[in-house]
């Protein structure tokens, strides 16, 4: 074994004589087997990509089955005992939980992740940040020792098989999303409580007792949780405070990430001016209402990371002034009622309504009848979407590209997605 590794006694207790199976080898499996092979270069390790190959070796009996986030726990029911299903986020806490700040919700994930990390880095330098943004967890054990704080992004997939979770937990919010990987909406909401439930004594959990959904969840299960639970809101006189600090992060929703970075990261010691320079330092990240810039009068939002309604009404009320929308792309059969609604009481001028989640979108604008006196254009191909966008949109506003939909239909994923935007919209804009 190699002793550098601070802790790796323990992984290796965990994988010692076991017959193992990395079920997926993307970026996470490929780290797994890596460090793996570097703590126990005799392992017996079986790889298995694609659900047909997965589920034939999962009958096979194995004693471990790594599974990476992109595999559904449904593709192995009756193929094995789901009790030895585990995942490099399960390992990873089981060892380093309680020098972990881990951050999970349907959105906000990202952003709230990196600003925990960018004052806990100036509180303490050798701070640490890896997971769901795509730094696999198991990436940076050679850099951690015992006094290095580590902050974790979750997404539910990671969460759903975990025996240990993170000492400092954040559930930022819950909306409907990822119905294709569950039974249910529920069992998305379980998958995402996991990192509560699986607290010890002397740990904190954060939630939004904001969202309704939340504060009903955490309540129905609150004497399971056996960490110390803070419920934070946008109406508490920390965020009254922060809503006057600099920030480059627009909207509530961000206010709501802001206070409790704030919150997690007075946990672990961080004063408030050290807090303020962080604030003040963090730009947000690209594809999250990310400010393309302003051409031929017009400024343009790049926001793809837009998945669902709610993140689209988050946008436009955070920016205000906008006059077009750029809507749709994979249909996962999310309600659209809420955003409709919405936009039926919003100065919206044009609207572009893309892939089968906008053709049902313009058919519940249609049936409500808030089409009268916008412009609405249906249209696939961002090579004409975007000169019709310069076209239509008025002088001194905005042209937002919030989807409320996955690219999965026309894109390799959300940053293919907003990355074609913005490079149509300088060509455009520029010419």
């Amino acid at each position: 074994m190699n002793k550098t590794i601070y802790k790796g006694e323990e992984l290796v207790r965990l994988l010692t004589g076991r017959r193992i199976l990395l079920a997926g080898y993307g970026r996470e499996g490929k780290s797994s087997e890596k460090l793996i092979r570097l703590l126990l270069p005799q392992a017996n390790i079986t790889i298995a990509e694609g659900n047909e190959q997965i589920q034939q070796e999962a009958e096979k009996n194995y004693d471990l089955i790594i599974k990476s986030p992109g595999i559904p726990t449904f593709v192995f029911e009756g193929h094995c005992d789901l009790n030895t299903i585990t995942s490099q986020t399960d390992l990873f806490l089981q060892v380093y939980a309680p020098q972990t700040i881990g951050v999970t919700g349907t959105k906000g994930k990202s952003t709230t992740t990196n600003l925990i990390a960018t004052a806990m880095q100036l509180h303490n330098p050798h701070t640490l940040m890896a997971g769901n943004m795509g730094i696999p967890l198991f990436d940076i054990v050679d850099q951690i020792d015992k006094d290095t704080p580590i902050v974790a992004e979750f997404s539910c997939h990671q969460l759903e098989n975990i025996h240990r979770a993170p000492h400092t937990a954040i559930l930022l919010n819950l909306f409907e999303e990822h119905l294709d990987h569950y039974h249910s909406y529920v069992d998305y909401q379980m998958a995402k409580l996991q990192i509560a439930l699986h607290q010890q004594a002397g740990d904190h959990f954060f939630f939004c007792e904001d969202n309704c959904t939340l504060n009903q969840l955490v309540a129905q299960h609150r004497a399971s949780i056996k960490g110390t639970i803070t419920p934070y809101s946008l109406h508490s006189p920390m965020a009254q405070n922060l809503r006057h600090h600099p920030s480059h992060l627009q909207g509530d929703h961000n206010l709501s990430n802001i206070v409790v970075a704030r919150l997690a990261t007075q946990d672990w010691g961080v004063d408030d001016s050290t807090f303020d320079q962080a604030l003040s330092l963090f730009h947000g990240l690209e594809h999250r209402l990310e400010e393309v810039g302003t051409f031929k009068g017009i400024t343009f939002f790049n926001d793809s990371i837009s998945t669902i309604p709610a993140a689209c009404i988050a946008a436009i009320t955070s920016l205000q002034r906008v006059d077009t929308v750029i809507l749709g792309g994979f249909d996962r059969g999310i309600d659209y009622a809420p955003l409709v609604a919405f936009i039926q009481h919003q100065p919206l001028r044009n609207i572009v309504l893309i892939g089968k989640a906008g053709q049902r979108i313009g058919t519940m604008i249609h049936q409500s009848g808030i089409d009268n006196h916008r412009n609405i254009l249906y249209e696939n191909d961002y090579e004409k979407i975007i000169p019709w966008c310069f076209e239509h949109t008025a002088s001194d506003h905005i042209c937002l590209l919030s989807p409320a939909a996955a690219s999965y239909d026309a894109f390799k994923n959300f940053e293919q997605r907003g990355s074609t935007f913005k490079e149509l919209v300088k060509r455009y804009g520029n010419n």
